[in-house]
Protein backbone atom coordinates (compact mmCIF):
# COMPACT_ATOMS: atom_id res chain seq x y z
CA UNK A 1 0.00 0.00 0.00
CA UNK A 2 1.19 3.32 -1.06
CA UNK A 3 2.38 5.77 2.20
CA UNK A 4 -0.05 8.73 2.22
CA UNK A 5 2.45 11.44 2.34
CA UNK A 6 1.24 14.89 4.55
CA UNK A 7 3.84 17.58 4.22
CA UNK A 8 3.85 19.54 7.29
CA UNK A 9 4.52 23.56 7.96
CA UNK A 10 6.29 24.75 10.76
CA UNK A 11 8.36 28.05 11.69
CA UNK A 12 11.62 28.68 12.85
CA UNK A 13 12.51 31.86 15.41
CA UNK A 14 9.50 33.42 14.48
CA UNK A 15 9.90 34.48 10.67
CA UNK A 16 11.26 31.32 8.83
CA UNK A 17 8.82 29.31 7.53
CA UNK A 18 9.52 25.51 6.53
CA UNK A 19 8.20 22.40 5.16
CA UNK A 20 8.86 19.23 6.90
CA UNK A 21 8.20 15.46 6.50
CA UNK A 22 8.92 12.82 8.90
CA UNK A 23 10.91 9.67 8.03
CA UNK A 24 8.94 6.09 8.23
CA UNK A 25 10.58 5.17 10.73
CA UNK A 26 11.59 6.54 13.85
CA UNK A 27 15.41 8.35 13.76
CA UNK A 28 16.99 11.29 14.72
CA UNK A 29 18.78 12.21 11.50
CA UNK A 30 17.80 15.57 9.99
CA UNK A 31 18.65 16.97 6.26
CA UNK A 32 18.05 20.83 6.30
CA UNK A 33 17.99 21.33 2.61
CA UNK A 34 18.85 24.63 1.01
CA UNK A 35 17.30 25.32 -2.23
CA UNK A 36 19.04 27.85 -5.30
CA UNK A 37 17.86 31.54 -5.96
CA UNK A 38 15.67 32.75 -7.41
CA UNK A 39 13.47 29.56 -7.32
CA UNK A 40 10.36 28.48 -5.10
CA UNK A 41 11.54 25.90 -2.79
CA UNK A 42 8.03 24.19 -2.53
CA UNK A 43 6.59 21.72 -4.49
CA UNK A 44 9.47 19.03 -3.45
CA UNK A 45 7.53 16.50 -2.57
CA UNK A 46 9.13 13.69 -4.22
CA UNK A 47 12.75 14.50 -3.16
CA UNK A 48 11.79 15.06 0.51
CA UNK A 49 10.17 11.57 0.06
CA UNK A 50 13.30 10.19 -0.91
CA UNK A 51 15.24 11.14 1.82
CA UNK A 52 12.32 10.34 4.23
CA UNK A 53 12.69 6.86 2.55
CA UNK A 54 16.19 6.98 3.43
CA UNK A 55 15.68 7.80 7.12
CA UNK A 56 15.64 11.16 7.51
CA UNK A 57 13.69 13.82 8.60
CA UNK A 58 13.74 16.58 5.99
CA UNK A 59 13.18 20.20 5.97
CA UNK A 60 13.37 23.08 3.14
CA UNK A 61 13.09 26.47 4.73
CA UNK A 62 12.47 29.91 3.17
CA UNK A 63 14.95 32.35 3.60
CA UNK A 64 14.12 34.79 5.80
CA UNK A 65 12.97 37.52 3.65
CA UNK A 66 12.12 35.15 1.05
CA UNK A 67 8.61 33.83 -0.09
CA UNK A 68 6.35 32.77 3.06
CA UNK A 69 8.95 33.61 5.55
CA UNK A 70 9.10 36.88 6.99
CA UNK A 71 12.30 39.70 7.26
CA UNK A 72 15.14 41.05 5.31
CA UNK A 73 16.32 39.00 2.18
CA UNK A 74 20.18 38.95 2.95
CA UNK A 75 20.35 41.40 5.81
CA UNK A 76 22.17 38.33 7.70
CA UNK A 77 23.39 35.78 6.05
CA UNK A 78 21.29 33.02 4.79
CA UNK A 79 23.58 30.77 6.92
CA UNK A 80 22.35 32.00 10.04
CA UNK A 81 18.56 30.93 8.87
CA UNK A 82 20.30 27.31 8.95
CA UNK A 83 22.09 27.89 12.54
CA UNK A 84 18.17 28.71 14.12
CA UNK A 85 16.53 25.76 12.25
CA UNK A 86 18.84 23.61 14.37
CA UNK A 87 18.14 25.46 16.93
CA UNK A 88 14.52 24.88 16.42
CA UNK A 89 14.61 21.40 16.16
CA UNK A 90 16.57 21.03 19.59
CA UNK A 91 13.98 22.60 21.03
CA UNK A 92 10.66 21.28 19.47
CA UNK A 93 8.83 22.89 16.89
CA UNK A 94 4.99 23.49 16.52
CA UNK A 95 3.28 22.00 13.46
CA UNK A 96 1.34 25.43 12.08
CA UNK A 97 -1.80 23.09 11.25
CA UNK A 98 -2.29 21.06 14.06
CA UNK A 99 -1.03 23.12 16.95
CA UNK A 100 1.16 19.93 17.88
CA UNK A 101 4.92 19.79 18.77
CA UNK A 102 7.23 18.23 17.19
CA UNK A 103 10.39 16.99 19.27
CA UNK A 104 13.32 14.74 17.56
CA UNK A 105 15.32 13.19 20.09
CA UNK A 106 19.14 14.17 20.27
CA UNK A 107 18.98 15.28 16.39
CA UNK A 108 21.76 14.53 13.98
CA UNK A 109 21.86 17.12 11.42
CA UNK A 110 23.33 16.77 7.76
CA UNK A 111 22.99 19.75 5.79
CA UNK A 112 22.15 19.97 2.01
CA UNK A 113 22.52 22.92 -0.15
CA UNK A 114 22.47 23.55 -4.30
CA UNK A 115 23.40 26.69 -5.65
CA UNK A 116 22.76 29.90 -4.00
CA UNK A 117 21.81 27.13 -0.85
CA UNK A 118 25.42 26.09 -1.26
CA UNK A 119 27.03 28.86 0.91
CA UNK A 120 24.43 28.58 3.64
CA UNK A 121 25.29 24.13 4.18
CA UNK A 122 29.36 25.34 4.09
CA UNK A 123 28.97 27.80 6.39
CA UNK A 124 27.04 26.99 8.68
CA UNK A 125 28.80 23.36 8.88
CA UNK A 126 31.41 25.03 11.34
CA UNK A 127 28.21 24.82 13.65
CA UNK A 128 29.65 21.40 15.39
CA UNK A 129 26.40 19.85 15.47
CA UNK A 130 26.13 19.61 11.50
CA UNK A 131 27.26 16.46 10.85
CA UNK A 132 27.85 15.83 7.52
CA UNK A 133 27.34 18.47 4.47
CA UNK A 134 26.92 18.21 0.86
CA UNK A 135 26.94 21.17 -2.03
CA UNK A 136 25.52 20.83 -5.37
CA UNK A 137 27.35 23.46 -7.86
CA UNK A 138 27.94 25.79 -4.33
CA UNK A 139 28.53 29.93 -5.13
CA UNK A 140 32.07 29.70 -3.74
CA UNK A 141 33.55 32.99 -4.31
CA UNK A 142 30.57 35.88 -5.72
CA UNK A 143 32.72 38.17 -7.09
CA UNK A 144 33.31 35.00 -9.91
CA UNK A 145 29.88 35.13 -11.02
CA UNK A 146 30.85 38.42 -13.55
CA UNK A 147 32.62 35.96 -15.65
CA UNK A 148 28.87 33.81 -15.75
CA UNK A 149 25.80 33.99 -17.45
CA UNK A 150 24.44 34.86 -14.60
CA UNK A 151 26.21 38.22 -12.93
CA UNK A 152 24.97 39.83 -10.18
CA UNK A 153 23.95 42.99 -11.63
CA UNK A 154 21.69 40.96 -13.98
CA UNK A 155 20.30 39.09 -10.86
CA UNK A 156 19.27 42.52 -9.43
CA UNK A 157 17.33 43.64 -12.64
CA UNK A 158 16.02 40.08 -12.98
CA UNK A 159 14.47 39.11 -10.13
CA UNK A 160 12.38 42.35 -8.96
CA UNK A 161 10.52 42.31 -11.55
CA UNK A 162 10.63 38.39 -12.47
CA UNK A 163 9.89 37.33 -8.84
CA UNK A 164 8.03 40.56 -7.52
CA UNK A 165 7.60 40.59 -3.45
CA UNK A 166 9.29 36.92 -3.12
CA UNK A 167 12.87 38.56 -2.46
CA UNK A 168 12.66 41.59 0.11
CA UNK A 169 15.28 43.30 0.91
CA UNK A 170 17.24 46.71 0.21
CA UNK A 171 17.98 48.27 -3.14
CA UNK A 172 21.06 47.64 -1.93
CA UNK A 173 21.38 44.07 -1.15
CA UNK A 174 23.04 42.48 -4.38
CA UNK A 175 26.10 44.67 -3.39
CA UNK A 176 26.34 43.31 -0.43
CA UNK A 177 27.51 39.98 -2.53
CA UNK A 178 29.46 41.54 -5.50
CA UNK A 179 31.72 42.78 -2.89
CA UNK A 180 32.57 39.30 -2.36
CA UNK A 181 32.63 39.25 2.07
CA UNK A 182 29.57 38.71 2.52
CA UNK A 183 27.89 35.11 2.42
CA UNK A 184 31.17 33.92 0.77
CA UNK A 185 32.73 30.68 1.34
CA UNK A 186 36.09 31.59 -0.07
CA UNK A 187 36.37 34.39 2.73
CA UNK A 188 35.91 31.66 5.53
CA UNK A 189 38.09 28.73 4.04
CA UNK A 190 39.98 28.76 7.19
CA UNK A 191 37.26 28.07 9.35
CA UNK A 192 35.65 25.32 7.38
CA UNK A 193 36.52 21.83 8.30
CA UNK A 194 36.87 19.82 4.49
CA UNK A 195 36.13 16.35 6.15
CA UNK A 196 32.90 17.50 7.16
CA UNK A 197 31.79 18.81 3.53
CA UNK A 198 31.17 16.77 -0.10
CA UNK A 199 31.14 19.12 -3.21
CA UNK A 200 29.80 17.97 -6.20
CA UNK A 201 30.54 20.76 -9.23
CA UNK A 202 29.81 19.89 -13.24
CA UNK A 203 32.99 21.11 -15.67
CA UNK A 204 30.34 22.79 -18.35
CA UNK A 205 28.34 24.55 -15.30
CA UNK A 206 28.09 28.25 -16.77
CA UNK A 207 25.89 29.63 -14.09
CA UNK A 208 28.00 29.12 -11.10
CA UNK A 209 32.02 28.40 -12.05
CA UNK A 210 33.82 25.43 -11.72
CA UNK A 211 37.05 26.29 -10.63
CA UNK A 212 36.43 28.37 -7.44
CA UNK A 213 34.69 25.10 -6.19
CA UNK A 214 37.51 22.64 -7.16
CA UNK A 215 40.48 25.08 -5.17
CA UNK A 216 37.41 25.34 -2.43
CA UNK A 217 37.76 21.73 -1.81
CA UNK A 218 41.65 21.40 -2.31
CA UNK A 219 42.62 24.16 0.09
CA UNK A 220 39.70 22.74 2.61
CA UNK A 221 40.28 19.09 2.39
CA UNK A 222 37.20 18.71 1.26
CA UNK A 223 36.05 15.16 -0.70
CA UNK A 224 34.71 17.04 -4.64
CA UNK A 225 33.03 14.92 -7.17
CA UNK A 226 33.97 16.45 -10.63
CA UNK A 227 30.75 16.06 -13.58
CA UNK A 228 32.33 16.18 -16.87
CA UNK A 229 28.71 16.75 -17.52
CA UNK A 230 25.34 18.03 -16.22
CA UNK A 231 25.44 21.57 -16.37
CA UNK A 232 24.40 23.98 -13.42
CA UNK A 233 22.74 21.63 -11.11
CA UNK A 234 20.46 22.28 -7.96
CA UNK A 235 19.13 20.24 -5.08
CA UNK A 236 17.18 18.02 -7.82
CA UNK A 237 20.58 16.12 -8.56
CA UNK A 238 21.01 14.91 -4.91
CA UNK A 239 19.13 12.01 -5.68
CA UNK A 240 21.17 11.23 -9.26
CA UNK A 241 22.36 7.58 -8.62
CA UNK A 242 25.65 8.49 -10.21
CA UNK A 243 25.98 11.23 -6.97
CA UNK A 244 24.09 10.02 -4.25
CA UNK A 245 25.58 6.50 -3.83
CA UNK A 246 28.82 8.66 -3.17
CA UNK A 247 26.73 11.39 -1.23
CA UNK A 248 25.41 8.34 0.31
CA UNK A 249 28.71 6.95 1.39
CA UNK A 250 29.82 10.10 2.49
CA UNK A 251 27.17 10.79 5.15
CA UNK A 252 27.70 7.22 6.24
Amino acid sequence: MKRKVTIGRTRFASDIVAEYLAPEKKSSKVIILCSGMPSYPGRRADLMQFFTKQGYWVIIPRYRGTWESDGEFLKKSPHEDVIDIMNGVEAGFTDLWSGNVVTIAKPKFYLLGGSFGGPAVILASRDARAVKVAAMSPVIDWTMQEKTVEPIDQLARFVPIAFGQAYRGKKDMWKKLSKGNFYSPIREAETVTGKKLIIIHAEDDNVVPFAPAENFAMKTGATFVKARTGGHMGIENFTEPRFWKKIKMFLG
